[in-house]
């Protein structure tokens, strides 16, 4: 099988080969069968749940796209806004629906903590990907997520179907 090694104990593909035969990145399964991943993709493209760009001066967001995959660390937007390029920053608004009784994020204000359906941070592009000549792919690290909200969006996401 072209692009898959294999080594003692573990299992290596290469994801990512340039036309000169370097190898770029590279995803390894243990042998356990675990995965290397920090955060568990979870596939929300069905739902439809769009994104905004969100300009933090005005505090307006502009149609950026919508979620295709989302973990506790990271997100995967299609959108047809071809200009985005990896290593840019994006300040970004999510807002996910209450599902199963939890919300997928929570504000500590004055009167404790509070449920909230809106995280608005920064997400550093990492990888962008033309689906067709309209569209591309944009995924990337949600850099700036306090923990408390990644823990809460990781138990959301826990009722979610798994991406492939």
């Amino acid at each position: 099988m072209r692009g898959v090694s294999k080594s003692k104990g573990s299992r290596q593909m290469n994801s990512n080969r340039s036309q000169n035969g370097k190898t770029g990145f590279r995803v390894s399964v243990e042998p356990s069968g675990m995965e290397r991943r920090e955060h568990r993709r979870h596939d929300l493209d069905q739902q439809g749940i769009a994104v905004e760009r969100w300009d933090g001066t005005r505090r307006v967001g502009k149609a950026f796209g919508r979620i295709v995959d989302l973990s506790a660390g990271g997100v995967r937007i299609r959108t047809n806004q071809t200009t985005v390029r990896p290593d840019q920053q994006i300040r970004v608004r999510l807002e996910l629906p209450n599902y199963a009784g939890i919300t997928p994020f929570i504000y500590a204000g004055e009167a404790g903590l509070e449920p909230k359906r809106e995280w608005v941070g920064w997400m550093a592009v990492a990888r962008v990907s033309a689906v067709d000549e309209e569209q591309v792919d944009v995924a990337g690290r949600l850099v700036d997520m306090e923990e408390m909200d990644r823990g809460m969006l990781g138990l959301y996401l826990s009722t979610q179907p798994l991406a492939a």
